[in-house]
């Protein structure tokens, strides 16, 4: 059996979730399948901070499904929320768009370009494309759906019926000072999720509250579309609801119980759709856990439609390293999607499955990916040799598949600092790529690009778009002579045995030897020598030699490993760069 499509036991925080879901399960729906959510609202791009709210309950449930239960992970677009500002920076996207702010998010015309009928759908198309990437099933709802096909009529009447139960338990909270959210983000690091935009609506208000008293439900306006209106009266008996208008003075009278153009506030909503969906596990964001938050007070609201809250837990910000706080509802923010293009769907995987939700981590897009990647590869062999901690092994597994079989990968995962180096040296010429990439392994010659890929473009897509210019690796197209005319002995020395052994070290490994090994050479030591048994001198003494190299190479101190850039020079120019 394959490794993917079996049980981790009880090794990680995934299998230890999924024992108390099961457990919670048959307790409160014996015999009927799992079910764990997520809540996602396409008010802009969803981003990786969002994936969280996901991914958490994906791996659960898939750990689930490897035990051979019935599971279903639903997905709930928040689709008929509120339009409540214009994102700053999405491309085909004004001012003017201030105009639909009150509409429900499938009112609002896509931005300008898009293929799809709306801004709901415009955003929940990238992030579907993303999940199928990543192997994560689900059931997708949409709430405009479910809203306008009058799916929810009877909770929505049932809510008004108990509209004083429900003040009542919002009413602890509204007096009450809502925590500073500017002093809780102090102690997120500069990549976090603003507090608001974690998941769903969390910044609506609880109600119409006016002089006929409180109610849960706002209906979305019959003239302008929006819902800046407040309900004026209504009758349980009947369920006639006036309203009016507060964007256009619009007015009318309807009937609830045909009335199909209008939603449950956030804090009911959500404790509504737990019961209506019978949700078992869903995590929630710091957001929607402190006290009086969505999460919270929805566990008290929730019994009144005959329900409990889910268990599940509170999931920490994820950074993005080297760039600013992510927003869903900001343009420029990095999604799934960004993430994808320079990254494998396992890598990715891998660094939501091996923390804690409550832990916080990073996403790299900038240097640090190559870090994560040799991270990543030095665990597969760990796995394959058998070394590797039972929690690691977990992580891992998760990773690269789920209970319905492996993801696809990449057939030869040579490093990804090495393909990295060669797309940036190589500046998209697939030919001289091939050449230098056979030449790394000369006994197991690389015979063609397909066998390195999708990894090899994800490293390309990484050189082109996340590398500044400055720092992208341009050849000398002819020798410094200047430089080397000015070079001492010791120096010409250095560069002759670099020469003289490279067509014998013409390899990946053969090159790191032999760029090591010539400092310690001169130095009176052998090549094989090791760190113990060489003086402090010889790292000053490399490091010397190294910047040498690539000033006559490149032109700067630094630049991508010597060995590689050596291999994709070519041995006849790297000659005469060199003087030979």
């Amino acid at each position: 059996m394959p490794i993917v499509a079996q049980s981790t036991e009880t090794t990680d925080w995934v299998s230890r979730f999924a024992d108390e879901v099961i457990e919670e399960s048959e307790r409160r729906a014996p015999g009927k399948p799992v079910v764990v959510a997520s809540g996602l609202s396409p008010s802009g791009p969803i981003h990786l901070g969002n994936l969280r709210e996901v991914m958490t309950p994906h791996l659960v449930a898939d750990e689930i499904r490897r035990r051979g239960h019935r599971v279903r992970h639903l997905i709930s677009w928040d689709d008929y929320d509120r339009y409540r500002k214009v994102p700053a920076g999405v491309a085909g996207v004004d001012e003017s768009w201030a105009e639909h702010i009150g509409k429900p998010l499938t009112s609002v015309p896509a931005p300008q370009g898009s293929a799809y009928p709306n801004w709901a759908e415009h955003f929940k198309a990238a992030m579907t494309e993303a999940l199928a990437q990543l192997g994560v099933e689900f059931d997708g709802i949409s709430q405009t759906a479910q809203y306008t096909s009058g799916v929810y009529r009877e909770q929505i009447l049932h809510a008004m019926r108990h509209r004083g139960d429900i003040d009542a338990i919002l009413a602890q909270y509204r007096t009450k000072a809502k925590p500073a959210k500017k002093q809780q983000q102090k102690q997120v690091d500069e990549a976090e999720l603003e507090a608001e935009e974690g998941s769903g609506a969390a910044s609506e208000d609880d109600g119409s509250s006016g002089s006929a008293g409180y109610f849960p439900y706002k209906p979305y306006c019959g003239n302008c579309g929006k819902d800046l209106t407040t309900v004026t009266s209504y009758d349980d008996d009947t369920t006639e609801l006036s309203y009016t208008c507060g964007a256009c003075g619009f007015s009318e009278i309807v009937r609830l119980d045909e009335f199909d153009r209008g939603k449950l506030v956030w804090k009911v909503d959500w404790p509504m759709r737990w019961a209506f969906e019978g949700v078992v596990f869903e995590p929630s964001g710091v957001d929607h856990s402190s006290p009086g938050s969505s999460f919270q007070v929805g566990g008290q609201i929730v019994p009144i439609f005959g329900g409990e809250r889910p268990i599940g837990p509170m999931y920490a910000f994820v950074g993005i390293s080297g760039m600013a706080k992510m927003s869903s509802s900001r343009g420029g923010v990095p999604t799934p999607a960004d993430a994808l293009k320079i990254m494998e769907p396992q890598l990715l995987r891998w660094l939501y499955a091996r923390r804690r939700p409550n832990q916080s981590f990073k996403i790299a897009f900038d240097q640090e990916i190559q870090r994560l990647y040799d991270e990543w590869d030095k665990l597969a062999a760990k796995v394959a040799d058998g070394s590797a901690l039972p929690a690691d092994v977990a992580a891992y597994t998760r990773a690269v598949g789920t209970a319905a079989g492996e993801l696809p990968g990449t057939a030869r995962p040579l490093p990804y600092r090495t393909l990295a180096s060669v797309a940036d040296i190589t500046a998209g010429h697939e030919d001289q790529a091939l050449r230098i990439l056979s030449e790394l392994d000369p006994e197991q010659p690389l015979t063609s690009l397909d066998d390195v890929r999708p990894r090899y473009d994800r490293a390309e897509e990484w050189i082109n778009t996340q590398v500044p210019a400055d720092q992208r690796t341009i050849v000398r197209d002819e020798p410094d002579a200047e430089l080397l005319k000015s070079l001492d002995e010791a120096s010409r020395q250095s560069l002759r045995l670099l020469l003289d052994g490279l067509a014998e070290h013409w390899s990946l490994d053969g090159l790191t030897h032999l760029v090591y090994g010539v400092p310690k050479v001169q130095a009176g030591f052998s090549a094989d020598a090791t760190p113990k048994e060489l003086p402090a001198e010889i790292k000053t003494a490399q490091r010397a030699f190294f910047a040498l190299l690539y000033h006559l190479l490149v032109g700067r101190d630094t630049g991508p490993r010597l060995p590689t850039l050596l291999l994709a020079v070519g041995q006849d120019r790297v000659r005469t760069l060199l003087g030979d």
